[in-house]
């Protein structure tokens, strides 16, 4: 941080408040104390007709490869409607949201994933520039090696491993640098 979004002022201290366990910007005119939390990402594992929808990346990071249509909550949404609307923003497709299937952690880039499972509500779906193609593919046909992200391997792994039981367990995980948990 450079300027302090209260008063402009152009000196920041990066420390431990009073009271707090974590190190903010704090201004040292103004005396906010800037805090930075984790951004919020929202999707939907979405099945049609007991195949898996992925949408290849048109967009970086990681443009070409596959992934869950997934990306940041916006600011006065649920993590429902933002869902839905990633949802729509990536391929055109209306679903219906089922239960959230997936927690997924990246403490390193400040990052929560909300992922749920969702049906297309009809075969309607469209390319965008946020996604140059799009699949739907078995289990069996996943392409492991060409997914974007580890929170998508993650998602899938556990839809896998889960099948259609009912209750729907949420799926814990976490990446840390180089290890999944």
């Amino acid at each position: 941080m450079n300027y302090c979004s209260e008063c402009g002022h152009n000196v920041l201290d990066y420390r431990i408040p009073q009271g707090d366990h974590t190190p903010r910007y704090v201004c040292m005119n103004c005396e906010t104390i800037h805090y930075q939390n984790p951004n919020m990402v929202v999707g939907c594992l979405i099945t049609y007709k007991q195949k898996i929808l992925l949408a290849r990346r048109g967009i970086e990071p990681r443009k070409g490869y596959w992934n869950l249509p997934c990306g940041y909550l916006e600011n006065e949404e649920t993590v429902e409607q933002g869902a839905k609307r990633e949802v729509h923003e990536e391929t055109g497709a209306l679903v219906e949201l089922g239960p959230l299937h997936t927690v997924y952690n990246l403490p390193h880039a400040n990052q929560v994933y909300l992922i749920f499972l969702a049906e297309m509500n009809d075969p309607y779906y469209h390319t965008t520039p946020e996604s140059t193609e799009i699949g739907f593919f078995a289990p069996e046909d996943i392409p492991w090696d060409e997914l974007a992200f580890s929170s998508n391997a993650f998602a899938l792994k556990k839809y896998i491993e889960n099948g259609q039981s009912d209750p729907h367990p949420v799926h814990l995980g976490s990446y840390f640098k180089d290890k999944i948990r």
